[in-house]
């Protein structure tokens, strides 16, 4: 009879451990390949927008927003 006791085991983990370190290599290079996408569409905004964005979400008020539209006009 074959006892497969500990080598049987430590071959399905040395399988499962591969899984794993693959499935982790994927995850990130797509998650760096996300990040480097959301920093090309921030990267594209004017700081005009920007600016007007932050106003818009009141994060500044009307004294600000046009002190510093007026800084980069």
């Amino acid at each position: 009879m074959h006892d497969w006791g500990f080598h049987g085991w430590g071959m399905w983990l040395g399988w499962i451990i591969g899984l794993i370190i693959v499935i982790a290599i994927i995850w990130i290079i797509v998650k760096a390949a996300g990040q480097s996408g959301n920093r090309n569409t921030s990267a594209g905004k004017s700081a005009l927008n920007i600016l007007k964005e932050r106003y818009a979400s009141g994060e500044i008020d009307k004294e600000e927003f046009e002190k510093r539209k007026k800084d980069l006009m």
